[in-house]
């Protein structure tokens, strides 16, 4: 019964004290031992013990553009191209499809991969020469073969933290996620959770898919851009509605409002999981876009600052006059200068528009993009130009490659 009191204590705890207690297990265990004894001499220790210094919580970000204090940057070591399995092959393109028949289940291209390490190392120590705490997930060995009651598959890599990992206010939401190679993606950034859970952050880990066949249509028709258009303007993705799936890339916050896009791994289950987890603090509100092959949202529509967002003029949004209603100012980035040859394995060109708020006038950017460093600086925007290039064909910009932890701000609405 005092193990379960002690549990109650620290579960139920009213929300707004927000902080952790150091060295509460401590307290707790001495606390509910000397009730048992009952002992004089045990209260007279009691007596001596000193109340806990309070402590901010680690974990607070509430949109993308307060000043960036704390981000987890993704690793490219060891990473795997993933078996190219339904869901894999309806979020690639065709032209890529001889790769992945050829790397599925394999080691990226070695020396790609090195370029994107180095890249990477870069990146982390310009943020920190920005101020910025980096943190980093575990090296783990991906390669390993897993099997559950329903699948058989192997690991890919814990590149893309946005993907994985949600912060809303001071809670780390954990996604479900939706392909089968990213099971176990969660694995390479437990012991960093733990440490903010433990230092007073909440942890919640979405309900994990059991990702059986039924989560996905196996007859999906993927031979055409123009198959996967039309589908998708019906509202049909190759991910079902068997249970709750999403990637916390298809969202993107501002403040008191999150935006989400139904796509090819996130599914109105998952987003109506999120609703309801969220609310009623927070609204999730479901937009979309003329998109053939929606997967994640920040190389669609990136909001950079209060009222002020990136749209894609390649995948316009469906719902941009609720945006200029509620007096949200609509910037459309140039066409980005990457070159065709260059491998995307898995994403667009538009990664050019994928970038990381450091706060509302510093933005990480890619060094290469002339066009869109001119675009920020009209908008008083100063760019922190970094080159990821070989990073970007594993799937991902600045965005990607990062999850904010922690932001000084305070909880805002920003759309009315």
């Amino acid at each position: 019964m005092l193990c379960n009191c002690i549990w109650f204590c620290f579960v139920f705890s009213p929300p707004q004290l927000g902080r952790a207690v150091t060295g509460w297990v401590q307290k707790a265990s001495q606390s509910t031992s000397s009730a048992a004894a009952a002992q004089p001499q045990r209260a007279v220790e009691e007596e001596h013990v000193t109340e806990p210094m309070q402590q901010e919580c680690p974990v607070c970000s509430y949109n993308e553009w307060d000043p960036l204090e704390e981000v987890i940057v993704g690793r490219a070591e060891n990473a795997h191209v993933p078996p190219f399995s339904v869901e894999v092959k309806a979020n690639t393109y065709e032209k890529y499809w001889p790769f992945y028949n050829k790397y599925g289940g394999q080691s990226f291209p070695e020396d790609h991969l090195k370029k994107a390490v180095a890249e990477i190392e870069e990146m982390c120590n310009i943020l920190r020469q920005e101020g910025v705490v980096v943190r980093r997930p575990e090296p783990l060995d991906w390669s390993m073969e897993y099997k559950t009651p329903d699948f058989t598959s192997s690991g890919m890599y814990a590149a893309m933290p946005r993907d994985i990992l949600m912060v809303v206010g001071n809670e780390i939401i954990e996604a479900p996620m939706a392909w089968r190679a990213r099971f176990f993606e969660y694995r390479a950034y437990r012991p960093l959770i733990k440490e903010y859970f433990r230092k007073g952050a909440k942890w919640t880990t979405a309900p994990k898919p059991t990702m059986a066949n039924d989560l996905y249509d196996q007859n999906y028709p993927m031979r055409t851009v123009e198959d996967r258009h039309k589908l998708a303007a019906q509202g049909k993705f190759v991910t079902t509605e068997h249970e709750p799936c999403f990637d916390a890339a298809d969202f993107i916050r501002a403040g008191r409002d999150l935006f989400v896009q139904r796509s090819q791994v996130t599914n109105y289950m998952g987003i109506e999981w999120m609703r309801r987890h969220l609310a009623p603090d927070y609204k999730v509100h479901i937009i979309s876009f003329k998109d053939p092959n929606p997967m994640h949202i920040d190389a669609t529509f990136n909001i950079i600052g209060p009222g002020l967002v990136l749209s894609n003029p390649d995948r316009p949004c469906n719902q941009v006059d609720m945006f200029k209603k509620a007096g949200w100012t609509i910037v459309k980035p140039p066409v980005p200068l990457i070159p065709d040859d260059h491998p995307l394995w898995m994403s667009s060109k538009w990664l050019s528009m994928n970038v990381l708020m450091l706060d509302e006038k510093r933005v990480m950017v890619d060094a290469n993009e002339n066009s869109i460093h001119k675009m920020f600086e009209s908008l008083g925007i100063k760019t922190i130009k970094v080159n990821i290039r070989h990073a970007n064909s594993l799937g991902g910009g600045f965005h990607c490659w990062t999850t904010d932890v922690r932001r000084r701000g305070t909880l805002q609405s920003y759309f009315h």
